[in-house]
């Protein structure tokens, strides 16, 4: 199986002399050459060259050949990196709490004049599961989908998700973990009702009829549990 990306990009970060010209290249805010590298954590143009292509290795920096403005082009263009730009978070287990800081913030900017809170937020949840069900019927084509085939693609989109999707029975998904705890346990009723809004709507747009989101309750997991309708 292999490695999470952002698990490969804490452990390129691991070494402190990688650690060190990541954060002088980030802080630069240009790109930056393999020499400038070197100096700012004292080591060899050679060894900050082996360091530097395992951060690029491993996602955390990107390079390029460019020259410096203002410089004759002779030669060939000196190797310049820069950050990739993106966040690197690990959480064991997974959490998902940009997904469900998105819905809030879209519950409150599109909350209607005589909508609650929760029911704006309920909503919103149910619609952003909807477009996630939706892309993926239009990217795959799946056509009609009998309760199989139906969880079978709802466990691949909830393991992205973080929601540890295990098959108790033939009929039957359990998701063993919550991806926005411990938000659940400050408010276990609000944040449930927006998991089942958010997998009912995930359902939905996948047309997968044959499968019902119901609550279930249970410590340590998730409060759905996806099951084939008979």
């Amino acid at each position: 199986m292999a490695a999470d990306p952002a698990i490969r990009a804490i452990a390129a970060l691991d070494d402190e002399l990688r650690r060190g010209m990541y954060e002088f290249i980030r802080d630069a805010r240009r790109p930056v050459t393999r020499d400038e590298a070197a100096a700012a954590v004292g080591i060899s143009r050679k060894l900050a060259a082996f360091h530097l292509d395992k951060l690029v290795a491993a996602g955390v920096l990107h390079a390029t050949f460019q020259r410096a403005t203002g410089l004759r082009r002779v030669g060939r263009a000196p190797k310049v990196y820069e950050p990739t730009g993106g966040d690197i978070r690990v959480s064991l287990p997974p959490r998902q709490y940009d997904l469900l800081a998105g819905i809030l913030l879209d519950a409150v900017l599109a909350a209607g004049a005589d909508e609650g809170a929760r029911d704006a937020a309920v909503r919103t949840a149910r619609e952003r599961g909807h477009e996630i069900g939706a892309d993926h019927r239009r990217r795959t084509r799946p056509g009609r989908l009998g309760a199989e085939r139906a969880l079978t693609i709802a466990t691949g989109l909830l393991e992205s998700h973080g929601f540890a999707p295990a098959r108790d029975s033939p009929r039957c998904v359990r998701l063993r973990n919550c991806p926005f705890h411990p938000l659940a346990e400050r408010a276990p009723d609000t944040v449930c009702a927006i998991n089942h809004a958010f997998l009912d709507g995930l359902l939905d747009g996948l047309d997968a009829r044959s499968v019902t989101a119901r609550l279930a309750p249970q410590a340590g997991e998730c409060c759905v549990r996806l099951t084939a309708t008979t």
